[in-house]
């Protein structure tokens, strides 16, 4: 009697659908848009930031303690994200809203508590500051103008279609938590703000 090959798991899924070949990709709700639709514009930016909060933390060294603090409170933020582009891919109505987290005011009231705490020990800001100084500091810059970037893309969609007001001021805190950070990692390293110096 011939063996037979039990599978643990199901059969895996390709990476490719094939799907969007026209130029289009499916929202949760089912409907299919263009992909330079503002509401893919704008989940497809806060999807870039993510990555650069991967650059982010891969530059924390975890013996470092406000380091390894920034890296729970990024962590926690890419969690977020994930959450926001669920959002920004739902929209209002559409039957699967159940099923996804939409940013809430007790989201935005923990980046503001972040905001604090990491600000907190930064000197006072005397001067405008260039994005320099440290590898992490100079990765948590390029975080915050990606992160502005997708605000201006969430404003976009909000100009056409509804989009949460707590989802707009969150990602409006998290770039001045972003600043935040990009100063206090250069102070935790005795690296001084790099000033704007005017012609």
């Amino acid at each position: 009697m011939a063996a037979r090959t039990v599978r643990l798991y199901p059969s895996p899924m390709k990476l490719y659908t094939r799907t969007g070949d026209d130029g289009t990709t499916g929202l949760f709700s089912g409907a299919r848009v263009s992909k330079d639709h503002p509401r893919i514009e704008a989940y497809g930016t806060i999807d870039e930031l993510n990555a650069v909060l991967g650059l982010v933390l891969s530059a924390c060294d975890p013996a470092h303690p406000f380091e390894k603090r920034l890296h729970a409170i990024v962590g926690s933020i890419q969690s977020r994200l994930f959450d926001i582009g669920a959002d920004l891919a739902t929209p209002e109505g559409a039957k699967q809203q159940s099923k996804i987290h939409r940013i809430n005011e007790a989201d935005v009231l923990e980046s503001e508590k972040w905001i604090d705490e990491v600000d907190s020990a930064n000197p006072a800001l005397a001067t405008f500051v260039m994005p320099a100084g440290t590898e992490l500091a100079a990765r948590l810059h390029l975080a915050r103008t990606v992160c502005r970037r997708a605000e201006r893309t969430i404003i976009s969609l909000g100009s056409i279609e509804p989009v949460g007001e707590p989802l707009m001021r969150y990602v409006n805190r998290l770039s001045d938590l972003f600043f935040a950070m990009a100063r206090r990692a250069n102070h935790e390293r005795g690296h001084p703000d790099v000033p704007w110096v005017p012609k």
